[in-house]
């Protein structure tokens, strides 16, 4: 028991988390080197680690410490860990996933951030975090042409991104409360949601998640190219319609993950207005590819959204985590998310007109994401975003080329940065009964890539075809990287070939 007239106990001296000025200095230097070194020899390093993930877990297998330990070694452990088990999506030859390599100037945005530790929820706790934010999201509206008056801010990727836009739709075009009543009125028909078959999972979560059920979506067939047929969209909201549903929201997509793909957004758009519908576009990908003076009229319409998620952490190659959400109505993004609870006291000026994010998205507590986006931004200009997208462009092109060249291997498709191909024993060309091993083949290649270290690809089913994919968001990778890559698909795939079928 504390004795009478006494506090209780309170330590002296430095707190266990705090750093001496002068080691704090020292350790940053020293990580920094450790950094550079990293990025100098990452080429010839293994984009990924061939190793289980229970050899992996094993090195780590620690009691949780009783006392505290000395920094310095702590973070030399760390950085070891990290740069000898780690798949590296800033590799030159990492293009499994589209993940953009980041850039080393919002490495140090993101340091910076990280010792301020801003919160962005309300303006007065980050006045000038929230302004650079506020330009951030102007910026990135102004590379898609998108109005600069519109509502937006910066959340942890395309999925968050693609929500907010969602939760948008609901609000603007439930006839009903939606916030209060919720998702569903028993008394009136489903809401529906309208999107291709190529459209990334995030619509799944969000239906499931935001109380419309995964029902809900209606799952529209896509051309020869795999864009969202217009003329299926109109038969399947007219058939909803008929039965008293309520369709609400069309999802427009500006780069599809499996190829690329843009839908016809011109088109899409035209179909929304007529039907008094939500056009959502999921650009996350390819959304900043509007950029380019050769975008194609499909992209561009982009601009015709009533909301678009992209992402700066793929083809703006800012460090994840970051995505952003743009409305064109700032109002409809307010009234979707804002609650004034008593305890948030806000003094407002309406000649200030001073921002507070909790009120424009899911989130209250918020990171300074822009930090990272704004700097790159600041750096390449919109003239080095147009260069670095470009070659990216030109590089899956080229390896397109490259693959349709060579005889052991079949291209399928290209679109943007994306290339799809695969790799086909000369014995087995146009041999229909040779499908299901070519996917048993092709899978078991990419695996074997994978594990090799030598470049990092993902796949893809086109279909019914499985596709080895090689997405390129990654302003390191150079000419001689794609020419390296049918050499060495074939020679792997003949090698796994003659595993499979001895002759």
């Amino acid at each position: 028991m504390e004795e009478q007239g006494k506090g209780p106990e309170v330590h002296g001296g430095a707190a266990p988390l705090e750093l001496d000025p002068e080691e704090f200095r020292e350790l940053g230097y020293r990580v920094i080197d450790r950094i550079t070194e990293f990025l100098k020899s990452l080429p010839s390093k293994p984009v990924a680690p061939n190793e289980s993930a229970t050899s992996i877990r094993n090195l780590i297998s620690l009691p949780f410490p009783h006392e505290g330990q000395p920094a310095r070694p702590l973070l030399e452990h760390a950085f070891d860990l990290l740069v000898d088990h780690s798949t590296f999506n800033s590799h030159p030859r990492f293009w499994g996933y589209i993940t953009g390599s980041p850039a080393p100037i919002g490495a140090l945005g993101d340091l910076i951030a990280a010792a301020l530790n801003p919160n962005l929820g309300k303006w007065i706790l980050s006045p000038m975090g929230t302004e650079i934010e506020g330009q951030t999201v102007r910026w990135i509206a102004q590379m898609l042409a998108y109005p600069t008056d519109c509502g937006g801010l910066l959340v942890s990727g395309g999925s968050m991104a693609n929500f907010v836009g969602f939760l948008a739709a609901r609000r603007a075009k439930a006839p009903w409360p939606v916030r209060a009543a919720g998702a569903v009125d028993p008394k009136r028909g489903r809401l529906r949601v309208y999107t291709s078959t190529e459209t990334h999972l995030w619509v799944q979560k969000a239906a499931d998640l935001f109380g419309l059920g995964t029902d809900s979506i209606r799952w529209i067939s896509t051309d020869e190219r795999f864009r969202m047929d217009p003329v299926a969209l109109r038969k399947n909201i007219e058939e909803d319609l008929r039965r008293g549903d309520l369709p609400f929201l069309v999802v427009g997509t500006a780069g599809s993950v499996s190829t690329g793909a843009v839908d016809p957004l011109p088109e899409l758009a035209a179909l929304c207005k007529e039907y008094s519908l939500w056009f959502h576009v999921d650009g996350a990908y390819g959304g900043f590819a509007a950029v380019l003076p050769e975008a194609s009229a499909d992209l561009r319409g982009i601009v015709e959204a009533d909301s678009v998620a992209v992402d700066p952490h793929k083809w703006l190659y800012a460090p994840l985590e970051v995505g952003c959400a743009l409305v064109r109505d700032p109002k409809t993004l307010h009234d979707t998310f804002s609650y004034r609870p008593q305890y948030y006291h806000l003094v407002e000026d309406p000649d200030e007109k001073a921002i507070n994010y909790y009120e424009y998205g899911p989130q209250n507590a918020r990171g300074f994401r822009a930090l990272k986006v704004w700097l790159c931004l600041r750096q390449a200009g919109r003239e080095g975003y147009k260069r670095m997208i470009g070659d990216n462009i030109r590089l899956a092109e080229s390896l397109y080329e490259l693959v349709s060249e060579c005889g052991e291997l079949e291209a399928l498709s290209n679109s943007l940065s994306i290339t799809t191909f695969r790799y086909v024993p000369q014995d087995l060309k146009g041999s229909a009964d040779a499908e299901p091993y070519l996917n048993r083949l092709n899978s078991e290649l990419l695996t074997s890539l994978q594990a090799g270290g030598e470049v990092f690809l993902s796949n893809a089913m086109l279909r019914d075809k499985f596709a080895l994919r090689t997405c390129i968001v990654n302003f390191r990778t150079s000419i001689e990287d794609i020419r390296a890559l049918p050499e060495l698909v074939v020679r792997e795939g003949a090698r796994i070939d003659a595993t499979l079928r001895p002759r």
